[in-house]
């Protein structure tokens, strides 16, 4: 294994640390990344440098499980000093431990060549309780270790929201407040949060999109005394727990999916991702840094403002959220495209901060020539209506009688768009269960598991929010009252200190 500019051959590797994306915040360990959401100066954090893996390793890594490859990837940028390699694994022996697959993930082999990745076999059925699930973890270890209680603050565009809960449900070290858009979530998506009667879970529906719950969150996050005061932090994307797990997604399906490791050089895997808020497409391209000889694809739905900047380098927003059957992908603002630009401008921090603020103001941004001329080089995209949506559900099951989600179905229809022959990997985001209404559409059957089937019997509690009210001022109510509940119970909220917990609460994956 190697290590990124700067070490030295043999040496050990200096502790990992991380920065912002802007430039304008002190390194932190990798505790300080995790509960600190946005960077001080409103960047995000990213390792210092990336490890750099070599062939043998690669090779050797060939024959792990996905349960392994997740510790040797967070092993990497976990220092043992903070968590010890062994509790490192429990750790995530423990966060996978509720996971219905026994291999955590599966590959379905499919016709025309279709290989479907599925991440979805955890308590929600969707791909970020394999991050979150290991976070929560991850944040259990270091709160209990410290006695300090955090307030969790989530906006959920679809999915986000229910895989969090599932994450610290019955903690008592940790709130979560959940705020989700009222009407703009499928049915299924909102019992899986609304259903979870736990004292420490408080979930807010409101009655507008998920730009719109953004701002209340931002609102709270940006009071920086009652964010300390209170320890706020995010589980959304923005959290780099959650891109770290997810880089072993990406070497799981090129594993998996390369015809043989035997060449040289390794043969390259193509890896289809489906993309909203760019989380998982933010890891593909660490892989990627990491050595990993994969070809990346980001596939969006109708709000296609990254297929945008990938073809023409134009990231700005439209008009406004268009409503598609892939409802956790409709987001307007992907936040994470900030790291990848950071990363392949090798780290140009003070480019990133003149490039977001720009952007900041005026929700329109040309990237530079040389900056475009390397995304496009590192990432391909495409665009999937709800036509294509359906038709490629269609054929899924006409083929294989393999229902698939809306979201992993723009990744087949970029497969389904492709000539034969290159070896590819769908990354397959959410269990087709949980979206009715557009299996419906495409003219097929849901086949409901019991666990969903249940939820619509089950006792539900939510605070709802109304248009015109004030949002952000009920969000502090409640949080300040449950606060007190804590105190009353002899759980305070003592300032984190050295963590520093700052940031903007933001929806998307």
């Amino acid at each position: 294994m190697l290590w990124g500019p700067g070490s030295d051959c043999g040496a050990s590797p200096a502790p990992m640390e991380y920065v912002s994306t802007r430039g304008g915040a002190g390194a932190v360990d990798f505790e300080g990344a995790l509960f600190s959401g946005y960077a001080p100066d409103g960047g995000l954090f990213m390792p210092q440098r990336i490890p750099s893996l070599d062939t043998d390793t690669l090779r050797r890594w060939s024959c792990l499980s996905y349960r392994e490859l997740v510790k040797e990837l967070c092993s990497l940028f976990i220092t043992a000093e903070l968590v010890p390699r062994s509790m490192l694994n429990d750790l995530i022996d423990r966060a996978f431990s509720r996971f219905r697959h026994k291999d955590v993930v599966h590959l379905s082999r499919l016709k025309d060549g279709l290989n479907v990745l599925e991440l979805w076999h955890g308590v929600t059925y969707a791909f970020k309780d394999l991050a979150l699930s290991c976070t929560g973890q991850f944040l259990q270890y270091f709160l209990e270790k410290k006695k300090k209680h955090v307030t969790i603050l989530v906006g959920t565009s679809g999915d986000t929201g229910s895989s969090a809960i599932e994450s610290v449900r019955g903690q008592k070290n940790m709130d979560i407040f959940v705020l989700l858009p009222k009407g703009f979530c499928t049915q299924i998506q909102e019992l899986q949060m609304t259903t979870v009667i736990e004292d420490n879970v408080h979930v807010f529906a409101a009655h507008g999109n998920s730009d719109e719950i953004d701002e209340p969150i931002k609102e709270l996050f940006a009071d920086v005394d009652f964010a300390r005061k209170y320890n706020l932090m995010s589980l959304n994307s923005v959290n780099w727990s959650r891109i770290m797990v997810q880089i072993a997604h990406h070497f799981y399906a090129y594993f998996q999916c390369a015809p043989s490791l035997d060449t040289t050089p390794l043969p390259v895997v193509e890896i289809v991702v489906p993309t909203g808020g760019g989380g998982n497409i933010t890891a593909g391209c660490i892989a990627q840094k990491m050595g990993l000889p994969i070809r990346l694809v980001a596939v969006v739905n109708s709000n296609d403002i990254i297929h945008r900047t990938v073809q023409h380098g134009d990231f700005s927003l439209s008009e406004s959220v268009k409503a598609t059957l892939a409802s956790a992908m409709d987001i307007q603002e992907p936040y994470n495209m900030e790291r990848i630009l950071w990363l392949l401008s090798g780290s140009d921090s003070h480019l990133m901060k003149t490039l977001m603020e720009r952007f900041s103001v005026s929700k329109s941004l040309k990237l530079p020539e040389d900056l475009h001329r390397k995304l496009s080089e590192t990432l391909h995209s495409c665009s999937a209506s709800d036509e294509d949506i359906v038709r490629a559900m269609q054929r899924c099951w006409e083929e294989n009688r393999y229902l698939l989600c809306p979201h992993s179905a723009v990744a087949a229809h970029y497969h389904y768009s492709q000539p034969d022959g290159t070896p590819r990997c769908c990354l397959a985001s959410a269990s087709a269960a949980k979206f009715q209404d557009a299996l419906l559409r495409a003219g097929l059957v849901p086949q409901l598991p019991p666990e969903i089937t249940a939820l619509t019997a089950m006792e539900t509690r939510s605070t709802p929010l109304e248009r015109g009210q004030d949002w952000a001022r009920a969000l502090r109510e409640q949080i300040e009252a449950v606060a007190q509940q804590r105190e009353a119970q002899g759980v305070r909220s003592v300032p984190l200190g050295q963590w520093g917990v700052t940031g903007q609460g933001a929806t998307q994956t």
